[in-house]
């Protein structure tokens, strides 16, 4: 079977884009956005950018907009109390998570956690995790080679962060098994609307992991790792001028942490090979390039352009505390605002041929690991854990194909595949 570009990103006419976007609501979205939003967003960035939604908010696509909220964290809030109380219930597992995780969180308390987390990872604490990444994506690769092909998503791309971030959180290698499943379900409830079963999914998922982490918490408090290595071992054992982290802000960040460096890296690995199928020349220069020039550096230019023209996380959130402009309008406080980061990551303000995917753009100051306070505590990783999955994949297989159309995750928040079968032959 021949798997054409159109079968991985089928094509959106203008008017039905342009209708799309006229109407357009989180809430209400039809299934060909999901397929390929970016005509949608072009039509808003260009006839709608700061959109009322039916709901009261705001949704935001231009670059600049975008930028502008990120730098501004006194006026746009990231707690997110108000929002998810109706959403999920107040005092629910899935309230609880999402309310204290660091993510959702502003300063006194997101700045205890974020120093904590980065403490652990510190440039020479990542450079150190290269060596057990190599071997882990070689192992990887050497099953795929003894079966001639598998799944880019389950085989490669989702089942190299799970075993970084279960290192980072040291859970014994036999008990990881549920940790996907855990953090499918929670983010899963992240999106704009979500039915019942996916609420009491997310809200047991949460609960099986609080469960599981009690006990590897209290048994790293009796024998604790090295908190320059370990993450949970710092986050119990705190600053040492005593900041410490209650029980409930320790479990959750935890969860926190699994999910942050588990699906968007998961998505940026599988996006960025299916690209390169969807644009096999981009995939020959990559090769030659990485023959011809420092491989590290054309490997880490190339997963920033995966990342702005694929953003693995395509939407943020955030809330006015007191009255603003943006983009020269109006928003009074208490307004909710929805970032598009797959929109400003394609506005040709900011970038040029937006539409193109260009492995060697320079500069390249996309949103995908947002901007400010809030930039991805774990961007270092994810770029490291990026560069080593795709650059050994194409050398151990550089003529990779799909054998099948690969299945979208048909999200609006998370961008990324479900499934993508391949042959190396």
């Amino acid at each position: 079977m021949s798997i054409t570009p159109d079968d991985i990103t089928p094509p959106m006419a203008p008017d039905r884009a342009q209708a799309i976007a006229q109407a357009f609501d989180l809430r209400a979205l039809p299934p060909d956005f999901f397929t390929n939003p970016y005509p949608v967003y072009r039509a808003l960035r260009e006839h709608d950018p700061l959109r009322r939604m039916p709901d009261g908010s705001v949704f935001l696509t231009r670059w600049a907009d975008l930028a502008a909220v990120y730098r501004d964290a006194a006026s746009f809030s990231s707690d997110k109390h108000v929002e998810f109380a109706p959403k999920y219930g107040a005092g629910t597992p899935l309230f609880e998570h999402h309310t204290t995780s660091l993510v959702f969180n502003d300063p006194p308390l997101h700045t205890r956690v974020r120093r904590l987390i980065m403490g652990a990872l510190t440039r020479r604490a990542i450079a150190d995790m290269e060596a057990g990444l190599v071997e882990l994506v070689d192992r990887l690769l050497d099953h795929i080679a003894a079966h001639e092909g598998g799944d880019l998503i389950e085989d490669f791309a989702a089942a190299i962060p799970v075993e970084i971030i279960g290192n980072l959180l040291g859970v014994p290698h036999a008990e990881r098994g549920p940790l996907r499943d855990w953090s499918l379900a929670i983010l899963g409830a992240l999106e704009p609307t979500i039915t019942p079963a996916q609420a009491e999914r997310g809200h047991r998922a949460v609960t099986e992991m609080c469960d599981y982490l009690r006990t590897l918490v209290a048994a790293r408090r009796v024998t604790p790792g090295d908190p320059e290595r370990d993450v949970l071992t710092r986050l119990i054992q705190g600053e040492a001028d005593g900041e410490q982290l209650s029980e409930v802000e320790l479990l959750q960040n935890c969860i926190f942490l699994l999910n942050a460096g588990h699906e968007t890296t998961t998505n940026l690995i599988g996006n960025a090979l299916v690209a390169l199928q969807e644009h096999p020349e981009v995939r020959e220069q990559l090769l030659h390039r990485m023959d011809g020039d420092d491989e590290v550096t054309v490997l880490d230019r190339a997963v920033d352009e995966f990342l702005r023209y694929e953003s693995s996380n395509q939407l943020g959130n955030r809330r006015a505390v007191k009255d603003v402009s943006i983009g020269g309008v109006d928003l009074p406080a208490g307004t909710l605002v929805t970032l598009c980061i797959g929109a400003a990551n394609r506005d040709p303000a900011q970038f040029a041929n937006p539409e193109t995917l260009d492995i060697a753009r320079e500069p390249n100051k996309h949103l995908a690991f947002g901007f400010g306070i809030h930039q991805c505590a774990g961007l270092s990783l994810a770029r490291l854990e990026g560069r080593i999955a795709i650059g050994r994949f194409l050398r151990r297989f550089p003529r990779y194909r799909l054998t099948a159309a690969p299945t979208r995750g048909g999200r609006a928040r998370f961008r990324g595949f479900l499934a993508a079968p391949f042959s190396v032959g």
